[in-house]
């Protein structure tokens, strides 16, 4: 049969080169069953290393984000110290430092809306000071304070639609804010939780938003696009942008929420989460039903995200049947959710990291090859993680 005869050649291929596999336990099933994008995860796993450790940071580092500038690669980081550092990758350095904070910095963006309407490099940070503030590192300034929360703001997440010129953020005050980025105006309180919003995430760009003529009732213009926000109070909450309504309520979950995510393409109508009860589950909205949970970390799971794999000979960035996530056990797990609860793969922290509280993926420019048995072109994928410790650590 096919998969006898991947099995064989694989085998052979393996015994030639001389290869050595830790990384995972029964390969030839791995291959038998992935063998259409098993060569780009050859490609990262085999080869992964540790690149760069950023060591800055003196306390946890609560978030990263990553984004390009004329060519130039930049991460972002915001951390317990109250500091928001600006990396250079490339150069391997920290460029930047803001201490405008005077309390915890829980999350930071590069804001696509000063990107996209004057080409601006903008960072975007909230606090446990009840602010959101906004930085131009390249003009070493700050632009604007949304003040509105009552207390620490976890948790900001910029529109996919509108050029990303709205903003939602969650609070400890059981809130979530949605505000208009041009005219730094609160449009909307959204109440429901009754504890800490600590995470949310926004619905991804429609592809069917010209063809609806409604689009632009309602406060922002924003029909048909939602908000997810997981909160302490165990639940995983889904409310309407334009009606202001919640629409569902997820329960399953046996402790705090720290992380949920929409899915892309495919995926559009899937829920991840991430909890402090040590489970990364996946929500159906159509059913408003659990429909998978994975349970192998021994820790809070404070990082979610869909890997950049590809699963069914699609491009990098295509719709990944591979999900990943980030514990405070020092681990990042990678699951298949098609093939009931199996884990792919477990990345180590380093031993001083103390635990993986951040992750991202940084896709650099494809190469120009192909990878041997794969239709697909070649891709620089790193990973960049912030740890407890207050280190970040780039893989590649």
């Amino acid at each position: 049969s096919e998969e006898k005869e991947i099995q064989t050649i694989i085998k052979h291929w393996i015994r030639t080169l001389n290869i050595k596999f830790g990384w995972i336990n029964d390969f030839d099933k791995f291959v038998a069953k992935y063998a259409t994008n098993f060569f780009i995860f050859e490609e990262f796993y085999l080869s992964s290393k540790l690149l760069n450790t950023l060591t800055k940071h003196i306390d946890v580092v609560w978030s990263i984000d990553y984004s390009t500038f004329n060519d130039n690669q930049f991460i972002c980081s915001g951390s317990k110290d109250n500091t928001i550092r600006v990396w250079d990758i490339n150069a391997n350095k920290q460029i930047k430092l803001y201490t405008g904070h005077p309390d915890y910095v829980y999350c930071v963006k590069f804001s696509p809306y000063h990107h996209y309407t004057n080409r601006r490099s903008v960072i975007c940070s909230s606090s446990n000071d009840e602010t959101i503030n906004f930085w131009d590192f390249k003009h070493n300034k700050q632009l604007q304070i949304f003040n509105g929360h009552t207390r620490g703001v976890c948790c900001i997440e910029f529109s996919s639609f509108n050029g990303g010129k709205y903003l939602c953020s969650g609070s400890y005050d059981k809130t979530i804010r949605l505000w208009d980025i041009e005219t730094s105006k609160s449009l909307h309180i959204f109440n429901g939780h009754t504890d800490i919003v600590r995470c949310l995430d926004i619905s991804p760009l429609q592809n069917n938003n010209n063809n609806n003529n409604n689009n632009n009732i309602g406060i922002i213009g924003g029909n048909g696009y939602t908000i997810c926000s997981g909160s302490f109070d165990k639940t995983i909450q889904i409310s309407d942008i334009e009606t202001t309504k919640q629409l569902i309520l997820f329960k399953g979950h046996t402790d705090w929420i720290r992380s949920v995510k929409y899915g892309s393409n495919k995926l559009t109508n899937i829920i991840l989460s991430g909890s402090e009860d040590k489970s990364v589950r996946l929500w159906d909205i159509r059913s408003c039903q659990q429909i998978q949970s994975f349970n192998r970390h021994t820790y809070t799971v404070n990082a979610i995200e869909y890997s950049p794999f590809i699963v069914n000979n699609i491009e990098i960035g295509g719709s990944s049947n591979v999900i990943c996530s980030g514990s405070w056990d020092n681990t990042i797990r990678f699951w298949d959710i098609r093939s009931n609860r199996n884990e792919l793969y477990i990345m180590k922290g380093e031993n001083n990291d103390d635990g993986i509280v951040c992750f991202k993926f940084l896709q650099l420019k494809k190469k120009e090859k192909k990878i041997k048995g794969n239709n697909n072109l070649g891709c620089d994928i790193k990973l960049c993680y912030g740890s407890l410790s207050g280190l970040i650590c780039i893989w590649g």
